[in-house]
C-alpha cells in the first residue's frame, strides 16, 4: 500500500502471505521511468516471483519468506494456529542478549544503505536516486544488547494505562487477536514484566536511531545531504500491553498510529508540524510530487501528496496551533475535510476490519460484527465508545457510510475467501517442489575493485 499509494485490498494484498501482483505500478516504477536509480535494502515483505517491483536492485535478501509460507489458515474448528506472540512480550523472552539474527539483519541493511550512498559519491553518479532502508526493529522479539539496555537503567518507564471504570471498550477483533496471540498464557498486568518490555522497546528505538544516524552521517559526509529528502516512518505500532494486548493488527492508537517525519536537507519546513490525519498511502504521491513526476502519467492512487499540507503547516513554536500538543496529529478538531482510512484482513481475525479518521473522530467497523467510535481529542486513550450514544448518531452514520462508499465490503470478503482457497492449493505444492521466490540480490563488482 505504501509503495503503490493504493488500498491494499484493491490489488489483493490481504495478509503477510498474499501475492503482490507484478502489474501494479509502484513509486519505484515511476521514479525509474523518471531517470532515478532505485535501490531497496532490508525487509520488503514482497510475496511472489517479482522481488523488485520497480526497484533496479535489492541490496540484501529479505529476512522473511517470499512465498505463501505464512498463509493464515484456521483449523477445522475455525481457530487460527496460536502463534504464542504474547510470550515474546514478557521475560525471559524480553531482555538482554549478546546478539540476535534480527540485530544482524539491521546491521546488514544499514551497511548496504550506507555503502550505496558512499558509492554514489565515490563514482560521482549524477542521476538522482531513491533508496529504501527498511529495518526490522523496533519489533518483537524485544531482545537488546547490554549496551542499549543499560541506557535506560535509571530512566522512568511508563506502564500500560489502567482500565477505566467498567473496563476497556472491546470488539470481537480484540477477542480474536488475544486468542491467536495466546495472551491468556502470560501476565500482561505484571508491572515488572511490562517495565522490562518497554525498557527493551525503548532500547530498540535508540538502536534504530543509531542506525538512522549512520545513514544521515553518510549523506552528510559525502556532501549529499542538502539535496536529499529523508522520510522516516513505520508500517505499524505495537500495543505493548495496553488494554492487555500485544502486537498490532487492531485500530487502537498504539497499533495504528505511526511516526512520519520528513526532513529536507535544504532546511525547508524545518520546525513545522502537520496536524491533519495522513496515511502511508500518501507517501507514493508525495514522493512523485517531490520528484516532479507528472500526475497525468500515473495510474490511479488512493492517497494524495502531502506537500500542500506542508505549505500550511504550523510552526512547533506556534502555541496557537491547537491543544493537542506538538506533532500529535490531532490539532484540536483536526481537519474535517481530510479523511484517512485503514483496513485489516484475514490474519488472526475472522472478518475484515476498517477504520476512518475524520478530524477528531475515529470510527472502526468489524464487518458483520462490531463498531466503535472515539473522539481522540477529548479521549486520546479511547476509553469511551460513542458508537451507541444517540448524541453521536449523525457522526457514526456519516463515518459508517464513508467506509461503505470507499470499500465494497461484500466483494472484498468474497475475494479474500477465494484468495485463501487458491493459495491453500499452491502453498503445499511449492513446498513439495522446493519452489522459492526469495530475493537473491545480484552482486555487481564492476567498478568497485582493482582489476
Amino acid at each position: 500500500a505504501m509503495l503503490t499509494g493504493r488500498y491494499a485490498s484493491s490489488f489483493g494484498c490481504f495478509d503477510n502471505a498474499a501475492l503482490f501482483p507484478a502489474d501494479v505500478p509502484t513509486v519505484a516504477h515511476y521514479l525509474t521511468g523518471a531517470g532515478y536509480a532505485t535501490a531497496a535494502a532490508g525487509k520488503m515483505h514482497f510475496v511472489g516471483p517479482d522481488q523488485l517491483h520497480g526497484f533496479d536492485r535489492r541490496l540484501n535478501p529479505d529476512i522473511f519468506p517470499a512465498g505463501f509460507d505464512w498463509l493464515p489458515l484456521p483449523d477445522d474448528q475455525g481457530r487460527f494456529p496460536a502463534g504464542g506472540h504474547a510470550h515474546q512480550y514478557v521475560p525471559p523472552q524480553v531482555g538482554v542478549r549478546p546478539w540476535t539474527k534480527f540485530l544482524s539483519y539491521d546491521e546488514e541493511t544499514t551497511y548496504h544503505a550506507v555503502d550505496f550512498i558512499r558509492e554514489r559519491a565515490r563514482t560521482a553518479a549524477d542521476d538522482p536516486y531513491f533508496l529504501v532502508a527498511s529495518l526490522h526493529h523496533p519489533h518483537d522479539p524485544f531482545q537488546v544488547t547490554q549496551e542499549y539496555w543499560d541506557r535506560y537503567r535509571d530512566a522512568p518507564i511508563d506502564l500500560p494505562s489502567p482500565p477505566p471504570p467498567g473496563g476497556w471498550p472491546r470488539t470481537v477483533f480484540d477477542d480474536w487477536l488475544d486468542a491467536a496471540h495466546s495472551c491468556a498464557e502470560v501476565d500482561l498486568a505484571d508491572p515488572e514484566a511490562m517495565r522490562a518490555l518497554r525498557r527493551s522497546y525503548y532500547a530498540l528505538v535508540s538502536y534504530v536511531d543509531a542506525k538512522l544516524g549512520q545513514i544521515l552521517d553518510a549523506l552528510d559526509g559525502t556532501g549529499q545531504l542538502r539535496d536529499t529528502v529523508v522520510i522516516v516512518t513505520s508500517d505499524h505500532g505495537d500495543m505493548l500491553g495496553e488494554r492487555g494486548m500485544v502486537q498490532k493488527r487492531c485500530f487502537y492508537e498504539w497499533s495504528s498510529r505511526v511516526p512520519l517525519v520528513m526532513a529536507f536537507g535544504s532546511g525547508a519546513h524545518a520546525g513545522s508540524v502537520v496536524r491533519q490525519p495522513v496515511s502511508l498511502i500518501d507517501l507514493a504521491p508525495t514522493l512523485l510530487d517531490l520528484a516532479g513526476v507528472p500526475a497525468s502519467g500515473q495510474a490511479r492512487m488512493d492517497g494524495g501528496s502531502l506537500l500542500p499540507l506542508l505549505g500550511r503547516a504550523a510552526s512547533v513554536r506556534d502555541e496557537s496551533a491547537g491543544p493537542g500538543g506538538i506533532g500529535d496529529g490531532t490539532g484540536g478538531d483536526g481537519d474535517p475535510g481530510r479523511e484517512v482510512f485503514s483496513e485489516y484482513h484475514v490474519e488472526k481475525v475472522h472478518a475484515s476490519g476498517y477504520l476512518v479518521r475524520n478530524g477528531r473522530y475515529k470510527y472502526t467497523l468489524i464487518d458483520g460484527h462490531d463498531e466503535q467510535l472515539f473522539d481522540v481529542v477529548t479521549d486520546p486513550g479511547e476509553t469511551r465508545d460513542l458508537a451507541g450514544d444517540p448524541g453521536y448518531r449523525a457522526v457514526r452514520d456519516g463515518l459508517h457510510e464513508r467506509i461503505r462508499r470507499t470499500f465494497d465490503l461484500p466483494a472484498i470478503s468474497a475475494v479474500v475467501a477465494d484468495s485463501l482457497r487458491r493459495r491453500a492449493v499452491i502453498m503445499p505444492a511449492m513446498q513439495r517442489n522446493s519452489t522459492s521466490w526469495d530475493a537473491v540480490p545480484e552482486f555487481r563488482p564492476a567498478g568497485r575493485y582493482v582489476r
